[in-house]
């Protein structure tokens, strides 16, 4: 199997006086018979300047050059194409960029400055020609992942190389050699030199490293990798914190951070970072009183603090946090059915969420597939509610906020209106302009008194 080459590239590849190579990904991906990648990688013994003047001339489009590291971003139309000219590197110790690029025509070199030996085989376009310096090949064939050069070194270089390895790890089903383990594990502070944002778009690339090529679990393989190196205790220490701490045998079959890992393992894609940090409350609840009361409450700052500290999107970081915090409601089952129905209707907005984190937060206690007992209660609720009309959102109440006036101050009508959707949760019939106005002139009364 060839990886995928346009014709706009195979021109490229002809007219060129010099071989031009298809690298990395594309060509290791093609080798293990996995889907073709639509980004390429390539790599010549050629100056970025005399590359990006032959890519346009052959109707690729050029984004962007970038001389100093011999770098020319590229489109042909069909993929996104990265260019970059055989080098080796020099690095300053754990940052993402080299802090010096020496540019040479040797393809063993390119080869060694590259991180695994299965991202360093080289597909020749024009001759159709597979050159291996490095013996990635038989990396790929034995699905290992091995260092370029001495795992110490590589990983010492570049602190991204960290999260790299427990994304391709899970994402290709490839183990780790333990050299490549250990080298890790030595280097795991060097993570901290590394930007945060880089850090959380590795991190969703593992949590989400099961959809690239269709792999169970890939996301909970990649968690582990970042466990064993003991990367997670750097990028996540609230959560690492967990390791060791037991629970109650009669509920879990693991420790708290095996838990969320596990909690991550079997949930929804929608809720994989939640399900991961849903009780990063428990260590320091436990840290402060032995016990895990309240760790919802504890962590739901606790969240926050990590979200933000990685520059997690703020929507995501809220609804992460708003989950930790209600995670735990009606864990025994014994909250009211009205209490239910008030929850669900207050709630409406992430209840669908909140259904996926209960259930991962259940099958990750003792790797029980089967429904949460809790979720068969609460769907048999909802289900009444339905065949009720009760009104789940403010669009479905029976009367909107003009029909308000002179029963309640205009700044104040919207806290009225939600009143009034909590009003109907209790019996759908009750969702009726007279019944509505009734009630919001009682509530209007007990403001006053109040």
């Amino acid at each position: 199997m060839q990886p995928n080459i346009s014709e706009k590239l195979r021109a490229l590849a002809e007219r060129a006086p010099f071989p031009l190579y298809i690298v990395g990904g594309a060509v290791r991906d093609a080798l293990a018979g996995l889907p073709a990648s639509q980004d390429i990688d390539l790599a010549a013994p050629a100056s970025a300047e005399a590359l990006s003047s032959l890519a346009a001339e052959c109707g690729l489009c050029v984004n962007g050059v970038y001389k100093t590291t011999g770098t020319v971003n590229l489109s042909d139309g069909e993929s996104k194409l990265e260019f970059t000219s055989f080098r080796t590197d020099r690095y300053g110790g754990g940052e993402h960029a080299p802090s010096a690029v020496r540019f040479t025509d040797d393809i063993r070199q390119d080869a060694l400055r590259r991180d695994f030996k299965c991202n360093a085989v080289y597909y020749d376009i024009r001759t159709g020609e597979t050159v291996d310096p490095l013996g990635g090949i038989e990396d790929i064939r034995e699905r290992r992942i091995s260092t370029t050069r001495e795992a110490d070194e590589v990983f010492s270089e570049d602190g991204l190389r960290l999260m790299r390895l427990a994304r391709q790890a899970a994402q290709l089903g490839f183990v780790p050699t333990l050299e490549c383990i250990l080298g890790a594990r030595f280097n795991a502070a060097r993570i901290q030199k590394i930007v945060p944002e880089r850090i959380y778009a590795e991190l969703q690339q593992i949590l989400h490293a099961d959809e690239k090529y269709g792999r169970p679990y890939a996301h909970y393989e990649g968690l582990q990798v970042l466990e064993t190196t003991e990367v997670l205790a750097y990028i996540l220490p609230e959560l690492a914190a967990g390791k060791g701490i037991r629970q109650r045998a009669d509920f879990h079959a693991h420790d708290v951070l095996e838990h969320s890992l596990r909690a991550c393992k079997y949930a929804d894609r929608r809720v994989r970072l939640a399900a991961l940090l849903h009780d990063v409350g428990k260590p320091a609840a436990f840290r402060e009183t032995g016990r895990f009361h309240g760790h919802d409450a504890i962590g739901e700052p606790i969240a926050r603090a990590v979200l933000e500290r990685l520059k997690a999107p703020k929507k995501v970081t809220d609804t992460v946090c708003r989950l930790t915090a209600l995670h735990m409601y009606d864990l025994d089952g014994k909250a009211r059915e009205s209490k239910v129905r008030t929850f669900i209707v207050k709630n409406q907005d992430v209840y669908p969420l909140l259904l996926l984190l209960k259930q991962a937060d259940y099958s990750g206690c003792k790797d029980d597939l089967g429904e949460c007992p809790g979720i068969t209660k609460w769907r048999a609720i909802e289900e009444k509610m339905r065949a009720e009309g009760v009104p789940f959102t403010l669009k479905e109440l029976a009367i909107r906020g003009d029909a308000l006036r002179g029963i309640v101050p205009a700044a104040r009508t919207g806290e009225m209106l939600d009143a009034l959707l909590r009003f109907c949760a209790l019996d759908g019939a009750r969702n009726r302009a007279p019944i509505l106005l009734r009630e919001a002139s009682r509530i209007a009364a007990e403001w006053e008194e109040n």
